[in-house]
């Protein structure tokens, strides 16, 4: 794709998963990339602003940044408390807003950049025993499209990837966690059109094309990557 080969790209959540599958796509373009994970090296807590700031200096110029770090419990509203809230809004909407504010002044600076926020189809509409998840990624869609419209004649562009059921670590501990994960594979893979459930390789296809010079002319859009299991238009 145009204009990722020799770029410099922060990738939160980058160690494994989806987060691991848009690392290495980048690499194969030529990108730099810099991994923040509580995993890897250098170790970053998404959800101290701190500790973002110090790392975003230390990588340097940044043209890219994709946030994709987050974390998600399976229960029912009315069995979380408001301790298990924070924990979820902690990771999973301050986390990124805290890489945004660090990240992008720089790319105003300089006159351009792209981000791209990784949400969820549990942000558009709904997924049963994630509320305070969706709630947050909910907030990911609206704050992308804020800023996307405060940064429009910056150079900078923010779009939203949602990914639908797709095939991680988080996913998987769900199934297991319901007593009877072959059953339930098999019912979500009829549930999605295509037939199968997502890879992670799926979302970084989605990633890197909005991260490139081919999207120049896309800003604030949000798109799902399901196999057809939520369509918007």
């Amino acid at each position: 794709m145009r204009g990722l080969k020799g770029k410099t790209a922060i990738v939160t959540g980058g160690a494994a998963g989806i987060g691991a599958a848009i690392v290495e796509r980048f690499k194969a373009e030529g990108t730099k990339v810099v991994v923040f994970d509580l995993k890897s090296a250098p170790s970053v807590d998404i959800a101290d602003y701190a500790a973002v700031q110090k790392a975003v200096a230390a990588a340097g110029p940044v043209d890219i940044l994709v946030n994709n770090a987050g974390w998600d419990m399976f229960k029912p509203f009315l069995k979380t408390d408001p301790a298990f809230w924070q924990k979820i809004i902690a990771i999973n909407l301050v986390g990124p807003m805290n890489l945004l504010h660090c990240v992008l002044p720089g790319m105003v600076a300089r006159g351009g950049g792209k981000v791209v926020n990784i949400a969820s189809d549990a942000g558009r509409v709904g997924s049963s025993g994630e509320a305070p998840y969706s709630a947050c990624k909910g907030g990911i869609i609206a704050m992308t499209k804020t800023i996307a419209r405060e940064l429009a004649t910056k150079g900078v562009r923010l779009n939203t990837v949602c990914p639908g059921l797709t095939e991680t670590g988080m996913l998987e501990s769900f199934m297991q966690g319901a007593g009877n994960p072959d059953k339930l594979r098999e019912a979500y893979t009829r549930a999605v059109p295509i037939g199968r459930l997502g890879k992670p390789e799926d979302i970084a296809g989605a990633v890197l094309f909005l991260a490139s010079d081919d999207a120049e002319f896309i800003t604030g859009q949000t798109i799902s990557v399901s196999g057809g299991l939520t369509m918007h238009g």
